[in-house]
């Protein structure tokens, strides 16, 4: 016979405080010191404690709901970016037969905590944040909902995210053992912490390589990235490699290669960042930093519907690089 499952009535028993208490924990609702709070968390984590969602849905004839919420100057973002789409499919698949329904908003980078904290979302059984600045998740977290932030953001907030620095670094110690020596960088957005951290990566792998730190702001999109390869090529028309802060960007920089005549990877190597289809697929394949972007939608759902562990977690997924024939050659 398997053992018996943990109730709230266990879990209240176990950290001293009532059974309603533990309800209003685990069900992210208001009323709850902060300090408490962490407290009961604490313990669900401990003793195993899950909430049966899909009975509560039957019950109450609605389904919870778990909001991803993404901030993206870029309205198409959603559409047209791959990370997005993997992300997503990570968070289904977490979510599969629980009975919770996930919703996905954008909301630009000048929307303040006004203009996007409100019922709906501290309400929710949770947020995921994505690219959220520490204003807005601190706000969130203030307003008594559970969110984890795929990122870092503000203190206290739970956080998974990727090795962006050690994969940066990676691109570069590639690019430097294939002969490059005169690299730059296409950037990504300076708000968001993923991109800060990938250009903290070249910046310390090319110093520590006795090469210049040369780049421009690429905005994880293809038309910035072509225009920024423009004017590096204008400015530096020696550079041999590039590393873009996302696969977008490395192809927006292929674009601007080929217009002034320059061939990849013979006269220009590039790589790029997430491994996703657009990497795989390039006329020429590209290199990429491999994110394992279904796992971060995935473990961020999972935390979400497992209560656990508490407000101090933070889990870094590791990052590869996949080569390719954009730096290599057939």
């Amino acid at each position: 016979m398997g053992s018996k499952r943990t109730t709230l009535e266990d879990v209240a028993r176990e950290a001293g405080v009532s059974r309603s208490t533990v309800s209003r924990v685990v069900n992210a609702e208001p009323g709850v010191a902060a300090s408490l709070r962490r407290h009961v968390e604490e313990v669900v984590s401990r003793l195993g404690y899950r909430l049966d969602r899909s009975a509560r849905a039957l019950a109450s004839g609605r389904a919870e709901v778990i909001t991803i919420l993404v901030v993206d100057d870029d309205p198409t973002a959603l559409g047209t970016n791959p990370y997005y789409g993997r992300l997503l499919a990570g968070a289904f698949r977490a979510s599969a037969g629980t009975g919770v329904e996930l919703r996905i908003r954008r909301v630009d980078g000048s929307a303040g905590p006004d203009d996007v904290v409100g019922p709906e979302l501290t309400a929710s059984a949770g947020t995921v944040l994505v690219n959220v600045p520490a204003a807005l998740a601190s706000r969130l977290a203030a307003a008594g909902g559970r969110v984890v932030s795929l990122g870092r953001t503000a203190p206290g907030i739970p956080v998974i995210d990727i090795t962006n620095a050690d994969g940066a670094d990676a691109a570069v110690r590639h690019l430097y053992e294939r002969g490059r020596r005169r690299i730059v960088a296409i950037h990504g957005p300076r708000r968001h912490p993923c991109a800060a951290d990938r250009r903290a990566g070249y910046t310390a792998a090319v110093r520590d390589a006795g090469i210049r730190p040369l780049g421009a702001q690429g905005d994880f999109a293809l038309a910035p990235a072509r225009r920024a390869t423009l004017r590096l090529l204008s400015e530096h028309p020696e550079l041999d490699a590039i590393v873009a802060a996302c696969d977008l960007s490395a192809a927006g920089a292929v674009q601007a290669l080929a217009e002034t005549g320059r061939r990849v990877p013979e006269d220009v190597a590039v790589v790029g960042f997430d491994d996703s289809i657009i990497a795989a697929s390039a006329p020429v394949p590209l290199t990429s930093v491999h994110s394992p972007v279904e796992e971060l939608g995935a473990t961020a759902v999972s935390r979400m519907l497992g209560h656990g562990p508490p407000t101090s977690w933070r889990r870094w997924l590791p990052t590869t690089l996949t080569v390719r024939q954009s730096t290599v050659g057939c």
